[in-house]
């Protein structure tokens, strides 16, 4: 099992929120109002130990230091986490406005990225405080907040592929054939947690025609031998997401299913080939949907070409068409075209991609040839 990754230090944290100010700054706005979820989390490494209705709000400004307000009896909490000492913990008590308190931190006509995630309570009791303020969710005012990873982060989401990768490279040695699907995805659990993985997120195991539903999860159908199986599983490790898609045969494939798994192949290798930065993120959904469409198959490619993923299992950038956002070195995604035939079977790859300087680079490598299982 690989190595733990070195903690994110202070300065890391230190540095993300100034490029965060800075960014929203660039986009016109005041500053970003950051609740708990991912974001804050990401930002200054602060994760509130419950959820409650009381007021949490980390404040980012290009022009003034961080501000991260807590209620006064999480405080201790908010101290100890590891981005603390780049920001300034204030607090308020519940005999106070908590709203009120947190108007002194804003610009009174200010225009703030809030995040998705923040509750309606909240966001319209600082409408209600600060009246001239205005408010606009991160996904639309700022969607590519954590799209670019530094190394140590590209380090985290290498670890957790390289254990998915480990967990798939072992499912190939598990019989298939008279056993349920669930027994085949519990098998899949177990192993990503054997490598490391401290939550499962999802272990897809759709067989026959089961796998031309792309959102399939795992139920008692009986897998039998003949059947083409779509493998997608992932989960967290050391707070960064895998995920990885292989399709597995049990048995030797007819001449269509190799022919169908091949296109897909074919298709995914095109697009990663076309990864580098400043190409559209819509054109790695062109080149592989172009592959899919010559070959015939075009109609039955029915998602985008991929996602980001990192701190969360999905995020921006997303790979489809009418994204015009260029690629940069640090993004990571999925790369995972696939084909579905309806009541038949599906075939998709997927590997995770980092945008380099140059090109893009597999962070899991599996064989992309279709593997046959027992």
């Amino acid at each position: 099992m690989a190595a733990t990754p070195p903690a994110f230090t202070e300065r890391d944290y230190a540095a993300r929120m100034t490029r965060a100010a800075r960014d929203a700054a660039g986009a016109g706005l005041s500053g970003l109002l950051i609740t708990p979820g991912p974001d804050l989390t990401w930002l200054c490494g602060y994760r509130p130990t419950a959820e409650t209705e009381r007021l949490t709000l980390l404040v980012l400004s290009a022009d003034s230091e961080p501000r991260l307000l807590v209620p006064v009896l999480e405080r201790p909490d908010a101290e100890a986490a590891p981005g603390a000492g780049a920001l300034r913990v204030s607090d308020w008590r519940d005999d106070q406005d908590p709203y009120a308190v947190a108007a002194g931190l804003l610009r009174s006509d200010g225009r703030y990225g809030v995040s998705d995630s923040a509750w309606a309570l909240h966001l319209l009791e600082l409408q209600e405080a600060v009246p001239l303020t205005r408010y606009r969710a991160l996904a639309y005012a700022l969607p590519m907040l954590r799209a670019v990873k530094d190394e140590p982060e590209i380090a985290r989401l290498a670890s957790a592929a390289a254990a998915a990768q480990a967990a798939y490279e072992e499912i190939l040695s598990v019989r298939f054939a008279g056993r349920r699907e669930t027994d085949v995805a519990a098998d899949l659990a177990g192993l990503l947690r054997a490598h490391g993985h401290s939550r499962v997120d999802f272990t897809v195991v759709g067989s026959g025609p089961n796998g031309a539903d792309p959102h399939h999860g795992a139920g008692d159908r009986t897998i039998a031998t003949g059947d083409m199986v779509v493998l997608d599983f992932g989960g967290l490790k050391d707070d960064y997401h895998s995920g990885v898609t292989r399709t597995v045969h049990v048995g030797e494939p007819t001449d269509e299913e190799q022919r169908v798994h091949d296109v897909v192949r074919t298709a995914q290798q095109a697009a990663f080939d076309a990864v580098r930065p400043g190409v559209a993120c819509q054109e790695i959904d062109r080149v592989a949907r172009s592959v899919i469409e010559s070959a015939g198959y075009g109609e039955y490619f029915v998602h985008r070409t991929g996602h980001g993923i990192g701190f969360t299992p999905h995020e921006p950038p997303y790979l489809v068409k009418g994204e015009q956002q260029p690629l940069v070195a640090g993004m990571c995604f999925t790369v995972e075209p696939g084909i579905y035939l309806p009541g038949r079977f599906g075939v998709r790859i997927e590997d995770i991609v980092t945008c380099t300087d140059e090109a893009g680079r597999r962070l899991n490598s599996a064989s992309h040839e279709m593997a046959v299982v027992e």
